[in-house]
């Protein structure tokens, strides 16, 4: 029998997710980056903004959890619209790197702020304490969700 407690963290849950995925689409993906999608903006996240080191397709998708014939596929929409580069390695022509444009950066900024703006409302006002046992039951979501079906 589910407890009253395990209700309200599921109904919680169940809730939270659908909220955090609406809030961030609006909060994302605004007039300026309408021709963007989440899971793009995402992408951006991945690449990040270091041009010194930049990343190899094959990292990105390794990041992302898919092939990397499907970021490729992403990888080709978002340089159509300008916001990554490839570029061939000069000593491997296998390897691909990818970069972000001035406008990608410009994205993943924006995208990023909404993630501060996020986290900066869930530890306001709590504990160094509270803050540890949330960020442990986080893990153990994130450590659910990583091996759920693997039984």
């Amino acid at each position: 029998m589910i407890s009253k407690d395990e209700k309200s963290l599921n109904e919680l849950l169940v809730s939270l997710f659908g909220q955090v995925m609406a809030t961030e689409s609006k909060a994302v993906i605004t007039e300026e980056f309408k021709d963007m999608t989440e899971n793009e903006m995402h992408i951006l996240e991945a690449v990040g903004t270091d041009d010194k080191n930049p990343m190899k397709v094959s990292d990105i998708a390794a990041k992302l959890g898919v092939t990397t014939s499907t970021l490729t596929i992403n990888m080709n929409a978002l340089e159509k619209k300008g916001y990554v580069v490839r570029e061939r390695s000069t000593k491997d022509k296998r390897i691909v790197y990818v970069r972000l444009t001035e406008r990608g950066r410009k994205a993943f900024f924006h995208h990023r702020d909404f993630h501060k703006k996020m986290i900066k409302s869930i530890v306001s006002g709590i504990s160094k304490e509270e803050r540890r046992v949330l960020i442990d039951c986080l893990y153990r979501l994130q450590e659910f969700f990583e091996s759920y079906g693997e039984d």
